[in-house]
């Protein structure tokens, strides 16, 4: 069967793999449908994502149709397109036991720790499939990248309120975005794409979209007359941004780094404590989160129709995708159809 593989930086191979074998208990064997094109692919693209080893198959936003399962199991059948949660935890660590399955101290993310999911088929834990019967094969891919900004919004634990900050507004930055406004609060977003401000101003209406390129923290408070917001999301997984966002948050409020990047984080102490501000990081998501978005989606209430502008073969994967590492892409969700 064929498979994507970037077996260093800067190189993708489409190959031959063996099959899978025939799915164990608690497994189902399924076919691949659609692959979502992440942040974080991008970063094991350049050869900064220090998670990934290499050669790595990649592919963690899943979209699947269960084509075998390892015995009977209640509720999932031969022909199911599912959402697939790409956490392999471990059940039994501090994390886990606590239920905080995102952060198990041994998770394995698919197509980060361990293969992904850009392949013809692959066999997965049943409890990691969330299957619809009427969501779209794109709308179930995105229940990945929806799923950390439901859990970024669930750690900010927002009061009616709060006005909220995004700072950086790729896909993991929209899906705090969507959330944001399901909560019903005032949002701001600031980014250095024009074209990302764009999207966010025509799709989500959003009044105040800034570019951070001038000088956002005058700006900010001349939109908020003298105030400065009260939850600040920061998304780029940028050192020189998480650092400033420190300066944005106001006196009382909440900073979230939902993106991640590998090195330190400094901040002013005097004005932390004279703010006391509260800090705190958003990994993944957990399985509450994705029914939830998967419940929402098929009440209508998010639509994620607009996300995916571009959309092409595993084959025409290795001749665009160094494209997509341009921040000036004018790509917003770029999807592969397997």
């Amino acid at each position: 069967m064929k498979a994507v593989v970037l077996e260093k930086p800067g190189k993708f191979s489409l190959v031959d793999i063996d099959p899978p074998g025939d799915p164990g208990l608690g497994e189902a064997l399924v076919r691949i449908r659609r692959v979502g094109i992440c942040g974080t692919d991008l970063h094991a693209f350049q050869g900064n994502q220090t998670m990934v080893e290499y050669p790595r198959i990649l592919g963690h936003e899943l979209a699947v149709e269960v084509i075998n399962v390892g015995r009977s199991e209640p509720g999932l059948e031969v022909g199911d397109r599912c959402a697939v949660e790409p956490y392999l935890t471990c059940g039994s660590c501090v994390a886990c036991r606590r239920g905080r399955t995102n952060c198990c101290m041994n998770l394995k993310c698919l197509g980060v720790h361990t293969d992904g999911g850009m392949r013809d088929r692959m066999v997965l834990p049943i409890s990691k499939l969330r299957k619809s019967k009427t969501l779209s094969l794109d709308q179930l891919d995105l229940v990945e990248t929806l799923g950390i900004g439901a859990h970024a919004l669930e750690r900010a634990a927002l009061t009616p309120q709060d006005t909220v900050l995004v700072i950086g507004v790729g896909p993991i930055g929209l899906s705090v975005v969507e959330f944001a406004r399901q909560a019903d609060v005032r949002v701001i977003v600031m980014d250095t794409s024009q074209k990302r401000l764009e999207f966010c101003r025509r799709v989500f209406q959003i009044e105040h979209c800034l570019n951070a390129g001038g000088d956002p923290f005058q700006e900010i408070r001349d939109r908020l007359s003298g105030d400065l917001p009260t939850v600040v999301f920061d998304c780029t997984g940028n050192s020189q941004s998480m650092t400033s966002s420190f300066g944005y948050v106001a006196h009382s409020g909440k900073l979230v780094f939902v993106g991640v990047f590998s090195g330190d984080v400094t901040f002013h102490d005097p004005m932390f404590h004279a703010r006391e501000m509260t800090v705190l990081s958003s990994r993944n998501a957990t399985a509450k989160d994705h029914y939830r978005i998967i419940q929402l989606m098929e009440a209508g209430k998010i639509d994620v129709t607009p996300w995916v502008t571009h959309r092409l073969s595993p084959a025409a994967l290795l001749e665009n995708f160094p494209l997509w590492v341009n921040t000036d892409s004018p790509a917003i969700k770029a999807m592969v159809d397997w």
